[in-house]
């Protein structure tokens, strides 16, 4: 059994300061250390995904992260973990607990969990360490994992049992800040007919109109960013190819750490696929994030099947989770002037604009690679504007 707050200070020792997750029982003290240290920065995420988002989108603006989770939540990161963090060579530290590790008296929901925990990790090829029981080893295996973060750009985890750290009951209050939404533009009948909204690429041309050139953009997974790199591939774009729905997180991670306007890309399915990183954003509150919705009710890049958004409204739902500004666009002019709006307020603002199916015809994929978007990127973030 360690003290939680020798773990930390070996992290903060190679400036591993920047965390998000979600609580496990088994992590408790470590969490608590995590939110009463004042020179760490932690962001509750909604789910375990969404926090691998927050910490990938911490990484771009030029920070050093540790990612939380229970284990049965480390099944919630898989996706992120293998289809952006791989592809990208983002490392950030996992650290996960290990419920229903065989031979403990455990609840019935983590007996396979705890069965294939190191084997999960494996396959992610993620390398991983048991949690240090000594505070003798804690600078070498914290050394170890921070050097193979270092030379390969991925990921490194440790395995948390029950009582490898010592309990830690003082928690300081989270400081939220409560705002009352402004609508900026709200109508009674938000969807035009289908044939009589505009198309995402439009959509996308005006924005690229509109947007300032220090902004950076962080744009979802599929068409949406296939269509933004056709019409203009730029330095201040990020391409998020994979990991569905988590372009807001990714999004707020970036937000949080940096000064520069902040804009997300979204579409309706991603949204509701994390739609609790929403809640996330209104909580962190930055003021430099513009959240923009493309909502065409269908999965547009795997064929057009119907999504669930004919019955939400984005809109509401943001003005309920805390979002500054809120504004609901019809036509290609109060997009313009909703954008231009958003940019020269505080936020987190978001518009969320109805737009027809369907994509430009030959559509191309970027030609850049995963990595080399990723460090154009982050070179972009650490400009003077």
């Amino acid at each position: 059994m360690i003290e939680a707050s020798a773990f930390i200070q070996a992290l903060k020792q190679h400036k591993h300061t920047f965390v998000s997750g979600v609580p496990c029982s088994f992590l408790k003290p470590f969490i608590n250390q995590v939110i009463d240290s004042p020179d760490l920065d932690y962001i509750p995420a909604s789910s375990e995904g969404e926090a691998v988002g927050i910490t990938l989108g911490a990484y771009l603006a030029g920070r050093k992260t540790i990612s939380i989770c229970q284990n049965s939540g480390l099944g919630n990161m898989v996706n992120p973990l293998t289809s952006l963090n791989y592809p990208f060579k983002i490392p950030t530290l996992v650290i996960t607990s290990w419920r229903g590790e065989p031979g403990r008296s455990d609840e019935p929901q983590h007996e396979l969990m705890g069965q294939i925990t190191q084997q999960l990790l494996d396959l992610m090829q993620i390398p991983h360490h048991a949690f240090p029981q000594s505070t003798e080893i804690i600078d070498s295996v914290v050394n170890d994992a921070v050097m193979w973060m270092q030379q390969s750009s991925r990921p490194y985890a440790f395995v948390m049992r029950k009582g490898d750290i010592s309990p830690v009951e003082t928690l300081s209050d989270q400081k939220v800040k409560r705002i009352k939404t402004k609508w900026l533009q709200k109508y009674s009948d938000v969807s035009l007919p289908k044939n009589d909204r505009p198309t995402r690429l439009a959509a996308l041309e005006t924005l690229l109109e509109t947007i300032p050139e220090h902004a950076a953009v962080v744009s979802t997974t599929g068409k949406t960013s296939r269509e933004l790199y056709t019409l203009s591939d730029r330095k201040q774009h990020f391409y998020v190819v994979g990991g569905m729905g988590t372009a807001s997180a990714i999004g707020l991670g970036v937000a949080v750490n940096i000064n520069r306007p902040v804009m997300v890309i979204d579409g309706d399915g991603a949204a509701l696929m994390k739609l609790g990183a929403m809640a996330s954003v209104g909580a962190a509150c930055p003021s430099n994030l513009i959240h923009l919705i493309l909502d065409n009710e269908v999965h547009d890049s795997t064929g057009g099947q119907s999504t669930s958004s004919a019955t939400v409204d984005f809109a509401s739902f943001a003005a309920a989770t805390n979002y500054r500004h809120v504004a609901v666009a019809n036509t290609l002019s109060e997009l313009r002037e909703s954008i231009a709006n958003m940019i020269e307020l505080e936020g987190p603002n978001l518009i969320h604009m109805k737009i027809r199916s369907g994509s430009m015809r030959n559509l191309g994929r970027p030609k850049l690679s995963p990595v080399e978007v990723k460090e154009r990127f982050m070179s972009f973030l650490k400009e003077e504007f």
